[in-house]
């Protein structure tokens, strides 16, 4: 008998650390322990791991047997480590040759049964194998395609443990079982929403094109019934196609929230959670693991907060972070989860808690301090951190009966947005930003990117008498210079900083 060796991966948020299982029979008391930071779950495979392999013709010794999981200074949780644990325990035990295992990364939980069941997070972990080296790694049936998703890598697909102690040499009968499959992911296919649909709203959906040419963040203030989310919807449409590198990150977060994953999916993810969302739902979190919250699983895409202002105002300026950022990091006791969180914001709100403050021909019945306190609800702070901030009224009757179809239709738009992005992207060549949004305020406002003070003397005045903060004052340089991108002009001019300001504040210095 020898110590057994093999490999696994411990998933802290989407990185991925390599963990080394070794597993060694020693002539005491017979006992079954796991040590190197196991949380509970990864603690009780010692039950499914002894019972797999009974079950699978594959018995253990009657020896004291310690399994180590190193680094043991890193935390290690889930019950993704049950096959390599079972592996490298069936070659310290002399079932298995130890060169074989030696090489291959094992994923996976087991069944009583000895069936191989499908974990979360089988992307990112194989993706963190690949990095470290790892040429080899075995996973269940349910999670291949996924894990084939990443290059360079041959997947093993096994259905139980039997199946993978044969394909590593052990003499054992092969037991034919139905694979476990994944459950399906509730998620329908994306609706095809095109922005012919919306009707009477021509300044609302031009400010939609600047938001996605851009990469800005948006705020919609108007009635029930104007039209904010019908526009909002209507983004995911209009913004380009993932690259596969991004496509990947997607799947990776996917994959970790415990969505089956078997191909890459091009389109950006559009996130609405409701109101009623704690912190935790919104940003993510959890006592003992770590889960991605709304705006991770919405990276690369679109977060829609309807109603904002009945979100708890602690989960609203959870967002100030990684909309400056780009990045949420979850502390708990033991252990820091980062995910990559950068997603494009898209506000709604009614004037007042009745929704009918300023409507014409509508009576509000909310008193005046209700209406201040309703406004109140979202921070100053994560206001400056908005974009485009825009009125949306509602359609006249004559216009709602009437049958037209806007002439701006979601293929119109987004050429006009990918014409734009990619003049944005020229401009940009050799840094690490693509989009106007992405930009840090003082490439905007000096070296040779500095607007000529004729052109800069609203913004400016704007700024002396505090109607717009510094932040503000940057965020309108960058509405400038997309829409100069959309008119096709090397420069903004005086007509695009002062349609800047306008979509920024709402009003002209």
């Amino acid at each position: 008998m020898s110590t057994g060796r093999t490999w696994a991966v411990a998933l802290t948020g989407v990185d991925g650390h390599m963990v080394e299982i070794e597993a060694d029979f020693s002539t005491q008391t017979p006992e079954f322990k796991i040590i190197g930071l196991p949380d509970k779950a990864l603690g009780e495979a010692v039950q499914r791991v002894r019972n797999a392999c009974s079950n699978s013709g594959l018995d253990m010794l009657r020896r004291r047997l310690t399994v180590n999981l190193s680094p043991a200074s890193l935390p290690k949780h889930g019950s993704g480590f049950d096959l390599g644990i079972a592996v490298a325990t069936l070659a310290a035990g002399g079932s298995l040759p130890g060169e074989a295992i030696r090489s291959t990364v094992h994923i996976g939980e087991l069944g009583l049964d000895g069936r191989l069941r499908p974990v979360p997070g089988v992307l990112p972990a194989v993706y963190a194998a690949a990095r470290a080296g790892f040429r080899r790694v075995i996973v269940p049936h349910a999670n291949a395609a996924e894990a084939a998703l990443v290059p360079g890598v041959e997947v093993r697909a096994a259905a139980s443990l039997s199946e993978v102690a044969a394909a590593h040499g052990a003499e054992v009968e092969v037991l034919d079982v139905d694979p476990v499959g994944m459950p399906e992911s509730a998620t329908a296919d994306a609706e095809q929403l095109d922005l012919a649909d919306v009707v009477g709203q021509d300044e609302a959906v031009q400010a939609l094109i600047i938001a996605a040419a851009g990469g800005h963040h948006m705020m919609l203030s108007g009635p029930p019934g104007a039209g904010k989310t019908m526009l909002a919807r209507r983004l995911p449409g209009i913004l380009p196609a993932l690259e596969d590198d991004e496509a990947l990150e997607v799947a990776a977060i996917r994959s970790l929230a415990g969505e089956a994953v078997t191909r890459l999916e091009h389109v950006v993810p559009f996130e609405a959670p409701h109101h009623s969302a704690s912190v935790a739902a919104l940003v993510g979190g959890g006592s003992r693991v770590a889960r991605p919250g709304a705006i991770v699983r919405a990276h690369r895409g679109v977060l829609f907060l309807d109603e904002t202002p009945e979100f708890q105002r602690v989960a609203l300026d959870a967002l100030r972070q990684p909309l400056e950022s780009g990045r949420i990091e979850i502390h708990r006791s033991g252990f820091t989860a980062s995910y990559p969180a950068r997603f494009q914001l898209i506000l709604a709100m009614n004037p007042c808690p009745c929704g009918n403050y300023g409507v014409r021909g509508a009576e509000c019945t909310c008193p005046p301090m209700a209406i201040r306190r309703y406004g109140a609800r979202l921070s100053g702070p994560l206001r400056d951190r908005v974009d485009i901030d825009l009125q949306v009224a509602r359609v006249a009757a004559a216009r709602a009966t009437s049958g037209e179809r806007s002439v701006t239709t979601t293929a119109i738009a987004r050429t006009a947005v990918l014409d734009a992005r990619g003049a944005a992207a020229e401009r940009w060549r050799g840094s690490p930003w693509r989009v106007n949004g992405d930009v840090p305020g003082e490439r905007l406002r000096q070296g040779r990117l500095r607007l000529p003070p004729a052109v800069r003397a609203p913004l400016d005045r704007a700024l002396e008498r505090g109607v717009v903060t510094l932040r503000a004052y940057d965020r309108v340089l960058r509405i400038a210079w997309t829409l100069a991108d959309l008119a096709g002009a090397a420069v903004p001019g005086v007509d695009e900083l002062g349609r800047a300001l306008f979509l920024k504040r709402g009003l002209l210095a």
